[in-house]
């Protein structure tokens, strides 16, 4: 039998709030706010979490996202989270929301900041968590409707941490948003954005040189570029990988596949994260015992691995020591 494993101090810095609404709450939201979902049951739901691609699996995302309505919801789900990121060793989480998702709904952004927010407030004490909340930009809407909710959110730009970038790739490529980025960096955000999953190498180097993003969410398929990959190793630029998504929306078909331990080998800053997790077969502790198993991973790996959630975080250097001692004092 395989060991099991305690989990490893880490930070979570890949993960939509939306995507951890599990089939149970699901329901209880539904029930809540007279909201009736096309499934009779948990079991039926939870059959419906199969994907062709990341457009089948965001088709389900913004069904499920109507039962979401209210603070209370939102607080909700995300206390949800962080009770189990606290369970599989998550001491730091960067978490991100889609305002449009829920504004296109008639659902006010400050009803999403204030709900998300009473949770994020009670989490250090509560589970001994620190967070950041990034706001997305939904990359299949338009450049204008990114810059008006960009300007929606400034009065909560005191609880924002950074923005990014999400939804379809494909056919959106991050330069169509260079117009918010750069309002973002003059309002002093931090700046990540996805690319490289689905969508080629160049939406990383545009995500680099035309948003001048701090990180790269997923970023998998930088590995198709040798220069890209220099640049990334040279500037220390982290990636957000996500295993068990990339192998539920056919980025790679099987784990075993998964090109981690290369870009490990080509010195690429790299952390395991677990995006959607209720969608995607796990949580972050999940993802960390599944690329152990699949990929035969080291003790000194997943360390590595923890050890660069940390430095990729955006933390003050004081509280990343404090969770740096914790990795390396860390053992199965």
């Amino acid at each position: 039998m395989i060991p099991v494993m305690p989990p490893i101090p880490t930070a979570e810095l890949h993960l939509h709030i939306e995507g951890t609404l599990e089939p149970d709450l699901a329901f209880a939201l539904a029930g809540r706010n007279g909201v009736e979902l096309p499934f009779a049951t948990r079991e039926e739901l939870r059959a419906a979490y199969s994907f062709g691609d990341l457009q089948d699996f965001l088709n389900l995302y913004y069904a499920l996202m109507t039962v979401l309505r209210t603070e209370d919801d939102f607080a909700d789900l995300t206390d949800a989270y962080l009770a189990r990121a606290h369970a599989q060793g998550v001491r730091h989480a960067e978490i991100f929301f889609d305002p449009q998702a829920h504004t296109a709904r008639g659902v006010e952004i400050d009803t999403v900041i204030r709900g998300i927010g009473r949770a994020l407030d009670a989490a250090p004490r509560t589970y001994g968590i620190t967070t950041r909340l990034i706001m997305c930009f939904l990359r299949d809407e338009s450049a204008e409707s990114a810059l008006a909710t960009f300007e929606a959110a400034r009065p909560h730009l005191d609880r924002i941490a950074a923005v990014g970038l999400d939804s379809a790739e494909v056919g959106h490529p991050p330069s169509k948003f260079r117009e918010v980025y750069a309002l973002a960096r003059e309002a002093g955000l931090k700046c990540v954005a996805h690319a490289g999953e689905e969508g080629p190498p160049a939406y990383v180097w545009e995500a680099l040189d035309v948003l001048g993003v701090d990180r790269v969410d997923h970023g998998v398929r930088s590995l198709e570029d040798e220069a890209l990959v220099a640049r990334l190793v040279a500037d220390r630029t982290p990636l957000t990988v996500c295993p068990l998504s990339n192998v539920r929306l056919r980025v790679v078909d099987r784990l075993q596949d998964h090109p981690l331990p290369a870009m490990l080998d080509a010195g690429l800053l790299v952390t395991v994260n677990s995006d959607d997790p209720a969608y995607f077969g796990g949580y972050v502790g999940d993802n960390y015992t599944a690329v152990r198993d699949a990929l035969g991973l080291d003790e000194a790996t997943l360390r590595t691995l923890a050890r660069n959630s940390f430095q990729a975080a955006f933390l003050d250097e004081e509280t990343r020591a404090g969770y740096l001692k914790e990795v390396e004092g860390w053992a199965r």
